[in-house]
């Protein structure tokens, strides 16, 4: 513990804001990661339950599945199948299911930018730090003029290159993992648009319980054979 509180003051204020930045970024990692994993919580699972009864026009069965349901895939779901059942042009169902699907994307990536700038920032202030570390180093140079001491040198530029060491230290797993949830969001976005596809390409077959109106693809009639 006092090996960090020494580089700590060895590092000065860059190495201190640097911790600061170290902080958030590992709360921010925390919170999104929860909230991801939330949000695609049982969402495929109960996303096929929900189509497979609406395909068979199981309607109530359907919209009870989705009933208090808070994950976004599942929302907009059941966003879709509502203004399907009210009989809305499927031009302004498209419409108003980009608008919320835009609204739940941007609410998914809320807390991404703030990850990416320390990413961003981390190294360049730990260069920052480094850059003044050496002009200080070179004044004394000056100041001591023929009385060069190469261990106060050498001393003040590893002192300086602390703070570029932090800069790395802090950006590189922060990119990594920033890198991760946004391929994590991704993942969920692109389960949103498949399961609005899908109630869009499997329409409700109504209340029949023959078999062959639950395919959605059906063989054309053929004309019975007369015996020549």
């Amino acid at each position: 513990m006092s090996k960090a509180e020494e580089l700590l003051q060895i590092g000065g204020p860059v190495v201190w804001i640097l911790l600061g930045f170290s902080v958030i970024a590992l709360t921010l990692i925390l919170v999104k990661s929860w909230q991801l994993w939330w949000a695609g919580r049982r969402v495929e699972r109960i996303g096929d339950q929900v189509l497979g009864h609406w395909q068979r026009g199981e309607i109530d069965t359907a919209s009870g599945l989705l009933t208090g349901v808070k994950q976004p895939g599942l929302v907009l779901l059941r966003d879709t199948l509502d203004l399907q059942s009210g009989g809305v042009e499927e031009a302004l169902i498209r419409e108003e299911l980009e608008r919320r699907f835009t609204r739940m994307s941007d609410q998914l990536r809320t807390g991404l930018r703030p990850l990416e700038l320390i990413g961003s920032v981390s190294p360049l202030l730990g260069l920052l730090g480094t850059v003044f570390g050496m002009i200080m180093a070179f004044q004394q140079m000056e100041l001591a003029g023929s009385q060069i001491d190469p261990g106060v040198l050498s001393g003040g530029i590893w002192q300086a290159l602390l703070t570029t060491a932090a800069g790395l230290v802090v950006a590189i797993p922060v990119v990594l993992l920033h890198n991760g949830l946004d391929q994590w969001v991704y993942r969920l976005t692109r389960q949103m648009q498949d399961l609005v596809t899908r109630a869009f390409t499997q329409p409700t077959m109504g209340h029949a319980d023959t078999s062959d109106q639950i395919h959605l693809v059906h063989e054309p009639e053929q004309e019975p054979l007369h015996a020549a």
